[in-house]
């Protein structure tokens, strides 16, 4: 296999021609993480434009296992943009053209003929498994570091026993979507995580169960985020841009906000 159109891997070439979309796809290929990867080029015909984008790398797959290769490794699981898992680049751009996520971007944003890029999410702190899937173990440790609250839990309360102002309910909820899929990294020049970890602190440090920890929390989780390697925020704004939860810029404002109060408290992070 080589990255050119001319010799590339012609998959699915049995075919009826004229049915859907022809697609030119260079795929990131690396074995495994002490392997250089590479850029491997296939052509795919008869691409409904009415797939998801993880269902064309599903018949990508299907071809290249009856071929006798070995299949191309991407994450993925609801494929209904909810979990997470799914995330590559596509053409550059974290999670593709659309701001949603991979699983849920589908073939009709692109066009017959199209030559599309596909690598995953380039950042120290995501190193690659195997070709597409990277391991994201390191948002786990920022989430450990103090996206917890010591309030008992049981039974729900009722909705209305704990008081909280519109205003925060609503901030709350719209962090409390991020999913951690990643993309904020992948889509920051510096591979920042500020967002997604902004996202873990407020929403929890906006509600009355999340106060107890509130400056510990900020401290120890942004130290956990630089100890992981990710890079520094410049309020660049692509992390909110490619957000498929459209999670605002703001919210970085707020954990800013609440890390100096909490430094000035004396709150210091956990060696």
């Amino acid at each position: 296999m080589t990255a050119t159109r001319e010799d590339a891997t012609h998959v699915g070439s049995t075919v009826e021609p004229g049915r859907g979309m022809h697609l030119t796809l260079r795929v990131w290929r690396q074995p495994n993480p002490s392997v250089k990867g590479k850029m491997v080029t296939y052509e795919l015909d008869d691409i409904s434009p009415d797939m998801s984008f993880l269902e064309m790398l599903d018949v990508l797959n299907e071809h290249i296992i009856m071929e006798g290769g070995d299949p191309v490794s991407f994450d993925h699981d609801c494929r209904e943009g909810i979990c997470g898992m799914c995330g590559v680049m596509i053409n550059g751009m974290a999670h593709g053209p659309e701001q949603t996520t991979t699983c849920q971007l589908h073939m009709r944003s692109f066009k017959d003929g199209d030559t599309i890029d596909i690598e995953p999410w380039r950042a120290t702190a995501f190193p690659v498994i195997k070709d597409l899937a990277v391991d994201r173990r390191a948002f786990d440790r920022i989430i450990q570091a103090g996206g917890y609250i010591s309030a008992p839990t049981g039974t729900a309360p009722e909705a209305h026993s704990v008081p909280v102002p519109k205003k925060d309910a609503d901030a709350a909820f719209d962090a409390a979507t991020c999913i951690g899929c990643g993309a904020c990294v992948a889509a920051c020049p510096n591979a920042s995580s500020m967002l997604f970890t902004a996202a873990k602190v407020s929403h929890l440090g906006l509600l009355p169960q999340g106060q107890p920890e509130r400056n510990d929390r900020v401290v120890n989780m942004v130290a956990q985020q630089d100890r992981e390697g990710f890079g520094g925020c410049t309020n660049i704004g692509e992390c909110s841009a490619a957000c498929p939860k459209g999670i605002s810029m703001e919210t970085i404002s707020r954990l800013n906000h609440d890390l100096l109060g909490a430094l000035r408290a004396g709150a210091r992070p956990k060696s």
